[in-house]
């Protein structure tokens, strides 16, 4: 890869994660908790999920395969299943929550989702600016 698509993976990262944080720290504030009741342990596990969604998008969606849509379902397959299996492991540090498989689900194929809408943006927009 080359040096400005790893800063551009950095900047994707840090972003996203940045936003996440900062939404969910709002949400608590506004049901009014002061602190994150799952502590330390929660925002390294969103960094690693994120980290989890972000490099296998990145390396699945570059796959040549036609059409776009097959290309994204071949990435979101894996990484989800790569998710699930994060979130079991964490189970044996500590006790899940009941919806911490739905929660992951809707979380992480919301991002994906999301990815999926910018990248197929960004590329329709350097084809057509290809052909000018």
């Amino acid at each position: 890869m080359s040096k400005q698509k790893w800063i551009n993976l950095v900047s994707v990262y840090s972003i996203i994660y940045t936003v996440i944080t900062l939404l969910n720290s709002l949400l608590y504030l506004c049901n009014g908790i002061y602190e994150d009741p799952s502590g330390n342990w929660h925002e390294l596990d969103r960094a690693i999920i994120l980290l989890i969604g972000v490099a296998a998008f990145e390396l699945c969606t570059s796959l040549p395969i036609k059409p776009l849509i097959l290309r994204y379902v071949v990435a979101y397959i894996p990484s989800q299943l790569l998710a699930f299996a994060y979130v079991w492991f964490t189970s044996l540090r500590e006790p899940l929550a009941k919806t911490a498989y739905q929660d992951i689900w809707i979380n992480f194929t919301g991002l994906f989702i999301v990815l999926s809408a910018a990248n197929t943006i960004v590329g329709i927009c350097k084809k057509k600016r290809e052909r000018k």
